[in-house]
């Protein structure tokens, strides 16, 4: 099969490629490496004239005027580029609702374009769409990336992203995607429960990762337990960092001489995993109910992460023994897990293991390919 994945914003499309390369089949990615995270891509889509220093300033004086950000027009001019080459494809995935992330109108006439000249076409759903974003709205669940929203004003901006899946204009492409679609399918937990009950939804597929691709090493703690917290600070609030920083700085207080803690901030993707490799903890969110990209990346590894862990994730997968840290938007909670695990650091190498068999056995790259192309064909 030839196969078009459109859009990459957590390296998914990328393992998922591999996969479906290795089973035998043509696949093309075609995205603009989402910002400074710089992903990998077959056709880029990257606003090159915007982040040249003669493209920057008029963007910078644009954005801080009128809050819009130049760059997404170029994201569509270097799509509208590719088109050529975009088709007869068996199959198009989109990673999500607006994956080219350009203008609106642009976005529709392009997604237009990409639907008539191809074959059938799918929905990932991974991160927040129009469907997301009203389940969370709407405080369906216990807790979710909203509760800093409706809990600080200070995060408010962070959550424009957001509130733009629920606009008129927006709402107008997710009808255009779910006029064509022939199906949709979610990564994790966090996005089965907005789709549930769907007509089109097609079931959850895990995020696959490329296990022959990631070195597993057992942690041995021979020295002092090392913690470490990557910020990406346009997710600050959704992320739950606050509360990390907290912790973070309670066990510091507590046992400093027994850990080492190391903070990495807003750094390119292959530079953030190797920022991480000597730590035995890694920090990486407290709002989710499953484990998104990084957090099952840094669990193939060996690694103990703080995540979302939570019961209906334990169900799904009939877990009886812990492969992460459910980590909650509490700071005595983290505090106590940090501290248990740091004055039990037996306990910390046999999660990482279990880690990375649950990995192994859950998120393999050529099973979950296989997964897709059973609902792909079918």
């Amino acid at each position: 099969m030839r196969i078009l994945l459109v859009g990459e914003f957590s390296r998914l499309h990328n393992s998922l490629k591999e996969g479906l390369t290795a089973l035998g089949h043509e696949v093309v990615i075609i995205a603009n490496g989402d910002g400074f995270k710089n992903y990998p891509t077959d056709l880029s889509t990257k606003a090159k004239w915007c982040e040249t220093k003669l493209g920057n300033i008029p963007r910078q004086i644009i954005f801080r005027l009128t809050r819009f950000d130049i760059a997404k027009i170029e994201f569509g001019i270097r799509f509208y580029f590719h088109l050529n080459k975009l088709k007869d494809f068996d199959v198009v995935q989109f990673i999500n609702e607006a994956p080219i992330q350009t203008i609106p109108g642009l976005e529709r006439f392009l997604l237009k374009k990409l639907i008539h000249q191809n074959k059938k076409t799918f929905l990932l759903c991974c991160g927040v769409d129009y469907l997301v974003a009203q389940h969370l709205i709407e405080k369906k669940d216990r807790y979710s990336i909203m509760n800093p929203f409706f809990e600080n004003p200070k995060s408010k901006k962070e959550y424009q992203f957001l509130l733009d899946f629920l606009s008129k204009s927006h709402i107008k492409t997710h009808q255009l995607i779910y006029q064509n679609i022939h199906g949709v399918i979610s990564s994790d937990i966090d996005y089965l429960l907005p789709l549930q009950g769907h007509p089109k939804f097609l079931g959850l597929i895990p995020n696959p990762i490329n296990t022959a691709a990631i070195d597993f090493s057992e942690l041995k703690i021979d020295d002092k337990i090392i913690l470490f917290l990557g910020i990406n600070r346009g997710t600050y609030f959704t992320k739950g960092i606050t509360f990390f920083e907290k912790a973070l700085e309670i066990v510091k207080e507590k046992m400093g001489d027994r850990i080492e803690i190391i903070i990495a901030e807003n750094l390119p993707y292959q530079t953030y995993i190797n920022q991480y490799k000597r730590a035995h903890i890694i920090l990486d969110q407290v709002y989710s109910f499953d484990q998104g990209y990084n957090a099952l990346e840094a669990m193939a590894k060996g690694k103990v992460v703080f995540t979302g862990a939570e019961i209906e994730f334990e169900k799904y997968y009939n877990l009886t023994e812990k492969v992460a840290v459910n980590a909650l938007p509490d700071v005595d909670s983290l505090v106590k897990n940090l501290s248990h695990l740091i004055e039990n650091p037996t306990e910390i190498s046999a999660i990482g293991k279990r880690a990375r068999t649950f990995i192994e056995e859950h998120h393999n790259y050529k099973n979950c390919a296989e997964d897709y192309l059973s609902k792909w064909t079918n």
